[in-house]
């Protein structure tokens, strides 16, 4: 079905462009400037020019793509815009090619089982991005805009299309693309940084203790920063082995730093003085003279010594803790309790930070599991107020494990850190000792008559 031009003429009439020259009963022009807006004779002048502009010129050099077809898509009119963006002559266009043939192939495609669909049952499609291909050959994006225009009877007559040129806009698309993934692979060059320097801060095994069965874990609450969370496990003196574990405050580079000086200053301090409360006094003296300006550093920290008993069997154990949460120990008879070490301050922020100290005997069947406080201090559902996970959870979770062993202790805390899922938003380190052995048997459960 199509149309005369004069209808044509007469729908670019309706569309209000005419009226730029009509004159109103106040003196002014119709959405235009009145009289008394002019401030000089060469304003009046400029006006006058604009007002000079036929529709047809208008039309013609729109700062826009214009182009009207049959309701089968043939070409019944376009502007001079779209014919210099393509390269074409107008006979070369009007009733010879459809709008699909100004189509790249993929844009041709959805033309075909979208646009056009879509276009018949809604009567408008906007703003669909679509490449246009030119006289040379090239490609020309731009963004497209279609109205189907109905007679008086209300049936469909022709398809006015506006196109407007999108070669800036998908410039700016293709820059953001690239910046994208430029950040994208500098998060993961960071990622990998962050990983090595992590891995870094942990040691590579866990020292041998023979008679014992020990286990470590570290779960990373973010794989875009470094945490502050360190463990060891290392020999001293023949028959004596070091532990520590602790926590660093902050996160990141400065965060690891830190995490750093304080491993390497406790294996120091424990050759030259393995008593608990000496290695933790060296360690609070170094990191309260190297960050007490404004920038403040500590952690919390817990240090043991570890001596086998010969005689009964297991290890004696000597902690030493500078704020630190307690240790849990499960013992062979499936009792489970925190190991309290009462009094002991942050690390690093007093010159002379109170040490609390606590000492005990792993028995064959006990095991000792020290953690930092990304667990405890996970967010979990809301129960009864509490929105921490909290250490009464984590002494309710470890007596259901009891009697347990090291890696059993670890593997249960790794499960549950993953149910806590993006709950855990700090780092937790874990490091379980289990003294090998018939563990005593716990007692039968009363049992329903």
């Amino acid at each position: 079905m199509g149309t005369s031009g004069d209808e044509e003429d007469g729908a670019a009439e309706e569309g209000g462009v005419g009226e730029a020259g009509r004159v109103d009963k106040r003196g002014g022009t119709a959405g235009g400037w009145g009289k008394g807006d002019f401030g000089s004779s060469d304003d009046r002048a400029q006006f006058s020019a604009l007002l000079e502009d036929s529709i047809e010129d208008l039309y013609e050099h729109a700062p826009c793509g214009y182009l009207s077809t049959l309701l089968d898509g043939r070409i019944a009119k376009v502007n001079t815009t779209l014919l210099n963006w393509l390269g074409y002559e107008r006979d070369d266009l009007l009733g010879r090619r459809h709008f699909s043939d100004l189509l790249t192939v993929g844009g041709r495609l959805y033309h075909e089982t979208h646009f056009a669909p879509l276009l018949r049952m809604q009567g408008e499609v906007s703003g669909i991005a679509l490449e246009l291909k030119t006289a040379d050959g090239s490609r020309l994006p731009v963004l497209v805009t279609s109205t189907v225009r109905t007679g008086r009877d209300g049936q469909p007559l022709l398809i006015r299309t506006t196109l407007f040129d999108a070669r800036d806009r998908r410039a700016y698309e293709t820059e953001l693309l690239r910046a994208r993934k430029e950040a994208e692979r500098e998060r993961e060059r960071l990622q990998r940084l962050a990983a090595t320097l992590q891995k870094s801060l942990l040691p590579p095994a866990l020292a041998n203790v023979p008679g014992l069965d020990v286990s470590a874990y570290y779960h990373i609450a973010s794989v875009d920063e470094v945490g502050g969370d360190f463990y060891d496990l290392f020999p001293l003196a023949e028959g004596t082995w070091g532990l520590f574990l602790g926590d660093v405050c902050g996160k990141g580079a400065a965060a690891a730093a830190v995490t750093s000086l304080t491993r390497y200053t406790l294996r120091a301090a424990a050759v030259y003085n393995p008593d608990p409360v000496a290695v933790l006094r060296n360690l609070n003296t170094v990191l309260n003279h190297e960050y007490n300006g404004a920038d403040p550093r500590f952690c919390t920290v817990i240090f043991g010594l570890l001596t086998p008993d010969p005689d009964r069997g297991g290890f004696h154990v000597t902690l030493a803790s500078g704020g630190h949460p307690p240790a849990l120990l499960m013992r062979a008879d499936g009792t489970t309790d925190h190991l309290p070490t009462p009094g002991g301050q942050l690390i690093g922020v007093l010159a002379d930070a109170h040490i609390g100290t606590t000492a005990v005997r792993l028995a064959p069947g006990d095991t000792l599991l020290l953690h930092t406080d990304g667990l405890t201090e996970a967010h979990v559902n809301a129960v009864d107020g509490e929105d921490r996970y909290g250490d009464e959870a984590l002494l309710d979770f470890a007596r259901t494990l009891a009697p347990t062993t090291a890696s059993d202790t670890v593997d249960a805390i790794r499960d549950l850190l993953d149910t806590l899922g993006s709950g855990v938003d700090d780092d937790t380190a874990v490091l379980a000792i289990h003294v090998p052995g018939l563990p005593v048997p716990r007692p039968p459960s009363e049992e329903l008559p």
